[in-house]
């Protein structure tokens, strides 16, 4: 009787019998070996060794994943399903080899098992040497050897695989060879730094009090003067590191916003900390006192105003906002409705470029008020462009899911959803100085089209739909045609 790793072995080479690997002209069962010797050096757990082993056997040559998983078991059929690369049958070219890459990294980079994240380091570190060894040999003709022979492309995924692995496994000799490599290919990718382990201060969230969550993280009261932003498990050390740099020059621009002294982790996921005296999130003022909704409306506004007001200067080099909402249509509405995707492509190429700060993720979750003063957090979307993208991101918080009652409690603001509605109406009339109720419509409809793509896109972003999220997509899809019969322009005009 063969255990499991022995019967993984034999039948790994029964399936890959008299291929070759590419670029190196070995038999490929060697490269599932030595996928599976980097995995003994990072765990002895027999399941992750044998996937390692199999990894290949779906995605190059034609197996079955429900074969794998009767013969070697559920984990470790799901094991290689996270290292199969989805088909893009739709899509030819250099654009479906991006796609295939992107849904692959997104499976590694929400997966929060350390198996999956084992099993990528060990594939990549053996694809990267044979890359090494041959470039030693070639140099940059090696990439005449690739399907896509941009080197840039094979960096730039390189690269994010290296990040999406580096706060669980960047200990480990494995990851630090594959930083090595890496570095030797593409000289400057990473600072030496990355080849050592990187110990972050640990800090706990025992008795820490939450004030709110968001699409990054969760943010929590620390002590008296301290709140502490915990990334979501897929947010990198750049995530958090880029954020903090566009805190500080949002700061040097005039925009009221904390400012973070330190990167620490909490447990497996990075976290900044901000100072903050005696302050609390508008949401928890709102929720201890909603009859002074007007008020906190007013506030909310003439920040918006401050931070729209706020022209970037030329060195800044804030990304658009235009091009976050073309790829929402290109990854999501495209998928479902190239007319559609076509038409809102065209309201968004038609809109003049401004140079005027949008903070990209503006709720009353992440505004805090410190002394009646608010202060910002969360400034990783911080871009340039037209206010009506701002308030069409406002509009999924404070307007969506529509199906939800007055008397629901919307998860990521603590408020209930009537009071959310009731609060972003005030907040267009004062943000807008205006009680023209066909000028406030004709600015909602903007942030329900706006709105629409990106939830468009969230529901595209798993690779496929589920009978469930096809029949949200249509439905989305349905308003976003009636929505274009009322809009005919974007542009906002306060």
């Amino acid at each position: 009787m063969f255990d499991l790793m022995e019967e993984a072995i034999i039948y790994a080479t029964v399936m890959h019998q008299g291929r070759v690997r590419k670029l190196v002209n070995t038999p490929f069962i060697l490269h599932p070996l030595e996928v599976a010797q980097i995995l003994a050096t990072m765990t002895d757990d027999r399941e992750t060794i044998a996937a390692g082993i199999l990894h290949d056997i779906v995605e190059e040559a034609g197996g079955k994943l429900e074969e794998i998983r009767q013969r070697f078991g559920d984990r470790v059929a799901f094991l290689v399903e996270s290292e199969t690369e989805p088909s893009c049958s739709d899509e030819d070219g250099e654009s479906g080899w991006i796609r295939r890459k992107e849904q692959s990294l997104l499976i590694l980079k929400e997966s929060e098992d350390i198996g999956v994240k084992m099993l990528w380091l060990a594939d990549k570190l053996a694809n990267i040497r044979a890359i090494g060894r041959a470039y030693s040999q070639y140099g940059e003709r090696i990439w005449n050897f690739f399907d896509f022979k941009d080197p840039a492309l094979q960096r730039w995924y390189y690269r994010t695989v290296a990040e999406y692995l580096e706060l669980d496994l960047n200990r480990t000799g494995s990851y630090k060879e594959l930083i090595q490599h890496i570095n030797y290919i593409w000289p400057g990718t990473f600072s030496s730094d990355k080849e050592r382990y990187r110990k972050y201060r640990e800090v706990s969230l025992e008795g820490c009090r939450l004030l709110g969550s968001g699409q990054k993280g969760t943010v929590y009261q620390y002590s008296d003067e301290l709140i502490l932003k915990v990334y979501n498990h897929n947010n990198t050390y750049r995530d958090v590191e880029r954020e903090i740099a566009l805190s500080r020059r949002a700061f040097v621009l005039g925009i009221p916003t904390a400012l973070s002294f330190g990167i620490v982790s909490v447990g497996d996921r990075y976290a900044a900390m901000y100072e903050l005296v005696n302050s609390e999130t508008l949401s928890a003022y709102i929720a201890g006192n909603p009859s002074g909704l007007d008020y906190y409306a007013d506030v909310m506004a003439k920040l918006a105003r401050t931070i729209h007001d706020t022209q970037a200067e030329e060195q800044d080099r804030f990304p658009d906002v235009r091009d976050r909402f073309r790829r929402y249509i290109t990854n999501g509405l495209e998928r479902s409705s190239r007319e559609l995707a076509g038409r809102c492509m065209r309201l968004i190429d038609e809109m003049p470029y401004t140079d005027h700060l949008i903070h990209g993720d503006f709720h009353t979750s992440n505004v805090f008020l410190q002394n009646s003063e608010p202060m910002l957090i969360d400034m990783d979307r911080l871009s340039t462009g037209d206010p009506v993208f701002e308030l069409a991101d406002m509009y999924l918080y404070f307007e969506t899911p529509e199906e939800a009652g007055p008397d629901d409690i919307n998860p990521h603001l603590g408020i209930s959803c009537g009071v959310c509605r009731q609060f972003f109406s005030l907040f267009l009339r004062h943000y807008l100085r205006t009680e023209d109720e066909t000028r406030l419509q004709k600015v909602m409809d903007q942030a329900a089209l706006l709105s629409g793509l990106r939830r468009i896109n969230r529901y595209w972003k798993a690779g496929t739909l589920s009978e469930e999220s096809r029949l949200e997509v249509d439905g989305l899809i349905d308003r976003t045609e009636k929505l274009l019969e009322r809009v005919d322009c974007l542009s906002l005009v306060r």
